[in-house]
């Protein structure tokens, strides 16, 4: 397994066949591109191999034309196959299309019948091709699940000699992925020994991807690996072919005018004068945003200016998207704005320039959206990032050297998922009817993701699916049976993308789908009359459909809307990323220390990084600050604690998952120790909590200097255990394995129902590797605790909040409205907060419920059963609260949610109607209520506009809150 080396000569098409290299002539290619030269041999002589090269540099051609040699040569030798002769397997439909398309030219001139399946392909079409297969199928990984179970479609796949799987990275990096490598290993049973293409633009760890792809087991003897499985790298370097530049737009006279065009602050002007001016300066424009909340907040900027810019992401419908995409090829769209769905490589044509609007958090993920630009032959690609803030500009300079070095993070592999183990056994079973443990056990370790799987582990696993009716087990005979759930499981689970409720949004006036919402934000937000935006555009909502999941909406003007808000996590800032913005801090502070000023500091940074002294000087200036007032400086070298009132915070520069163990951790000793509940939020350089009365900087500062790193596993294992996070992830997992039955729904199932049915069965284990896997760095966390305990980094306690601390970066939504929002944005809070629902519970008598809009509860709200006032005022669907307080006996986490209602009943029983508009606003609870409701005011508009404040404040932090 080595990488292959470069072909000296320049014909790397000699290889190819006479057919192929006159089609070749007709097209146009009369030399080939890098990625063709180096990979057109290995490829040819029938060798796995990983191809990685930039964007527009022919990847496709290059897997694709020895492919359709070989093809012709079997065809000469063995005349017409009766099956598939070759699988291009891709993660996303709209890529289907695309290959389909750029696939069809070389088909016609080469008679080869290339087709496209998916879900969507009509019922027609497939019994086409499981009648008279296509010599090349263009599919998804789900789809091919599919194809795997039918008897037809058997019979065609065992004539597959190539499979291609493009943008590899992508599923390298997802359960998708752990599934698609055993279904590839369970064709193999059927077709024998293929080849194995895989193709991407970056990739961190070539070798592992590499392995992923082909089964190779890269620790094991060559005498322990199969021959067909050994493979090799092709890697183009793409960091020598891209240019970046990073810009924190200044203001100017200009912003303050275009501010009251866009109703918006000079800042956000300011970045949208910028990227307008990119854009005139370019033919063709890509803007990427990091989240389509984002995407469609700038969208609708641009709109209000009427410029011919359009969204594109993954939740508008595919009309829309699919005519953005042609509006752009055509040249009718100068840009778009769009998210991470056009990283890979949808065909929008030619693109001169890439924006990156904010830190685009990781290495790859900059280098797959900058090396959209520049499509002709061995051009540089160039990309400008746009940043706000000082975190912002820090992050993006570490991470555009980190890409100009090609420091591409690792793929992130999952190993040993076993709801993806589940979900094959039942896939094997399919396949054969019934099949022998032990044959199911040897075809999933196969499979890369899963060599390490014991056989206990997996016998544990068909134990719980033979539990839950997926299967027949025979332990006695060794054998896997089909069962009455097997068939209705398996179809119903073709995807590991975890199920979530989506709404279709469509415009009643055009008789058109708009796109989706999430579940999550229609029952929190979506009630008729209420606005928000979508595809750049905002909306009225009409009516909501919930036997159709669809919500009828209408156009509208209107500068209010609330931008829709979709699951979907933060992109996690790596570890390596986080160090370099740390060490940077270093730097320049040892330098401010020393007596300079931050434009000297500024132009001696600009010639290690790609920007201007007018960047960096406005993220200098909180290191700046720092130093001035006397506080030792967080650096990648050095934590440091800071506290105020109840408000502690922990500044290290670890990334992420360092940052979110490290809280974890702390949150949890922390709240064992004082006995009562720590919240807590992450960013890349900071963990702030929120603690007890009393709890002081310095047994944050004990814990981490006395927390057995050896034992860190254990005791985060404990921190999960009543989280809301594995709650939510068992319920996802406990979905593939069959445990938790679609008709129950999840909501009449509780969270810690479930935890309790479900502890010590490998459905808990598997939610539980996967949060590890998805949020948590265990060894690094680890790590950075020994270094911690020997002196290796700085715990330093400063005392005071400092201007490092302080600096965090704030959410995507301050595109939608200013901070200081005027009153027509207050008027639309209060109108909505009086139209939520609220739940009211009596506290005393503990016998009466109801729910009902805020705008209906009375001044002093009182129960009808007893007459008292001591009524609580609770999120609608918090019926497990309601059940804790009328329980006689109550385990830890009922007493909790009983005191919080007594907390909340305290509340409405002193200060009425206005505590439950209080506690009716997202995310305020008790605490932070009564916080709002005691502040002096002259006016009522500062009551909301406190509301509007907690509200954005918890969506900055949602996710961390369990």
């Amino acid at each position: 397994m080595s990488s292959a080396d470069a072909e000296s000569g320049a014909d790397a098409f000699s290889h190819l066949g006479e057919t192929v290299r006159a089609a070749l002539s007709d097209r146009g290619f009369s030399t080939p591109t890098e990625p063709q030269r180096r990979a057109i041999p290995p490829l040819a002589s029938g060798r796995n191999t990983l191809v990685i090269a930039p964007t527009g540099t022919g990847k496709t051609e290059t897997a694709m034309l020895p492919v359709f040699d070989a093809i012709g040569q079997h065809r000469e030798r063995e005349g017409s196959t009766d099956g598939f002769c070759a699988l291009y397997i891709t993660p996303l439909r709209a890529l289907n299309r695309d290959m389909r398309e750029r696939l069809d030219w070389w088909g016609e001139r080469l008679d080869i019948e290339i087709d496209v399946r998916h879900g969507d392909t009509t019922q027609y079409q497939r019994q086409k091709q499981a009648n008279d297969p296509p010599d090349v199928l263009v599919t998804t990984p789900e789809t091919l699940q599919a194809m795997l179970s039918g008897s037809k479609l058997r019979t065609a796949l065992a004539d597959v000699r190539h499979v291609i799987v493009d943008e590899v990275h992508e599923l390298a990096a997802s359960k998708r992925g752990a599934q698609l490598t055993v279904g590839l290993e369970r064709l193999r049973l059927l077709s024998g020994a293929f080849q194995r293409i895989g193709l991407s633009a970056t990739v961190g760890d070539p070798e592992a991807v590499a392995a992923f792809l082909t089964g190779s087991r890269v620790d094991a003897p060559e005498s322990e690996t199969d021959a067909d499985r050994d493979f090799s790298v092709v890697e183009v370097d793409v960091g020598s072919r891209v240019e970046f530049s990073v810009i924190h737009p200044e203001i100017t006279a200009e912003d303050d005018r275009l501010a009251g065009k866009l109703a918006t602050t000079e800042e956000i002007a300011s970045h949208v004068r910028v990227i307008r001016e990119i854009v005139d300066d370019n033919e063709s424009t890509l803007i990427f945003v990091n989240t389509r909340q984002t995407a469609e907040a700038l969208g609708s900027r641009f709109k209000k200016l009427g410029e011919p810019i359009e969204v594109h992401h993954g939740s508008l419908s595919r009309d829309v998207r699919v005519d953005v995409e042609d509006r752009f090829k055509k040249g009718e769209l100068d840009a778009l704005v769009c998210t991470s769905s056009m990283e890979l490589g949808i065909d929008v044509g030619r693109v001169d320039h890439v924006v990156q609007y904010g830190s685009p958090r990781e290495v790859a993920r900059l280098l797959q959206r900058v090396g959209r630009a520049g499509h002709r032959h061995d051009q540089v690609s160039r990309g400008t990032i746009i940043t706000s803030h000082p975190d912002d500009t820090l992050e993006s300079l570490a991470i555009a050297r980190r890409a100009g070095e090609g420091l591409v993070e690792s793929a992130g592999i999952h190993y040993g998922s076993l709801d993806v183990v589940a979900n094959q056994i039942v896939g094997l079973v399919m396949d054969f009817g019934e099949v022998s443990g032990r044959r199911a056990y040897e075809t999933v370790t196969r499979a890369r993701p899963f060599h390490d799987l014991s056989e206990e582990l997996f016998r544990a696993v068909v134990r719980e699916l033979s539990s839950n009716r997926l299967l027949w087990l025979d332990e006695e005979a060794d054998r896997l049976e089909k069962s009455g759930g097997t068939w209705q499981y398996y179809y119903a689970n073709l995807s590991m993308i975890p199920d979530e409720e989506s709404y279709e949004v469509h415009d009643m006036s055009s008789r058109t789908q708009v796109g989706t919402l999430d579940e999550r934000f229609v029952v929190n937000f979506a009630a008729p009359g209420e606005v928000f935006i979508q595809r750049g555009e905002m909306w009225r909502i009409n009516d909501i459909d919930e036997e159709e999941a669809k919500v009828n909406v209408a156009p509208i003007e209107d500068p209010a809307g609330e931008v829709p808000s979709w699951i979907g996590q933060e992109i996690p800032v790596p570890a390596a990323v986080a160090n370099e913005v740390g060490e940077l801090r270093g730097i320049a502070g040892s330098q401010f220390e020393h007596g300079a000023a931050q434009r000297a500091v500024a132009g001696d940074l600009c010639g290690r990084y790609p920007a201007d002294a007018a960047t960096l000087e406005p993220a200098l200036d909180p290191i700046d600050r720092h130093v001035e007032a006397g506080f030792p400086l967080p650096t990648d070298r050095r934590i440091c604690i800071e506290s105020r009132g109840r408000t502690v915070r922990v500044d290290a520069a670890f990334g992420h998952e360092i940052n979110e163990t490290l809280g974890r951790l702390l949150s949890a000793l922390v709240g064992q120790q004082t006995g009562s509940s720590v919240g807590m939020s992450v960013d890349p350089y900071r963990i702030s909590f929120e603690v007890p009365q009393g709890v002081s900087a310095g047994v944050f500062r004990d814990i981490l200097q006395s927390t057995d790193p050896d034992h860190l596993e254990s005791y985060l294992e404990l921190a999960l255990k009543r989280s809301e996070t594995l709650k939510f992830t068992l319920a996802q997992v406990a979905a593939k394995f069959g445990s938790l039955k679609r008709y129950q729904g999840r909501g009449r199932f509780g969270g810690d129902r479930l935890l309790e049915a479900l502890e010590g069965t490998p459905v808990y284990d598997e939610a539980m590797r996967e949060i590890f896997h998805r949020d948590l760095a265990l060894e690094e966390t680890a790590d950075v605790l020994r270094r911690v305990q020997e002196g290796d980094l700085d715990l330093v306690v400063v005392g005071d909040v400092t201007p490092i601390g302080t600096t965090s970066r704030p959410s995507g939504q301050e595109l939608l409205v200013p901070e200081k929002a005027d009153a027509s944005v207050i008027e639309a809070i209060e109108d909505r907060i009086h139209n939520d629902r609220v739940l009211l519970c009596c506290c005393h008598c503990k016998d009466w419920d109801h729910t009902t809009k805020v705008r209906r509860v009375r001044e002093q709200p009182e129960c009808p059963e007893c007459g008292s006032t001591r009524v609580a005022a609770l999120n609608p669907w918090a019926d497990e609260v309601v059940s804790a307080v009328r329980a006689d006996e109550k385990d830890d986490e009922q007493e909790k949610q009983t005191q919080r209602a007594y907390r909340a009943a305290n509340l409405v029983q002193s200060h009425g109607k206005q505590a439950v508009i209080a506690l009716a606003a997202r995310g305020v609870g008790p605490h932070n209520a009564a916080r709002i409701i005691s502040k002096f005011r002259e006016d009522e508009m500062e009551f909301y506009r406190d509301l509007l404040k907690q509200e954005r404040e918890y969506a900055r932090t949602q996710s961390f809150w369990d």
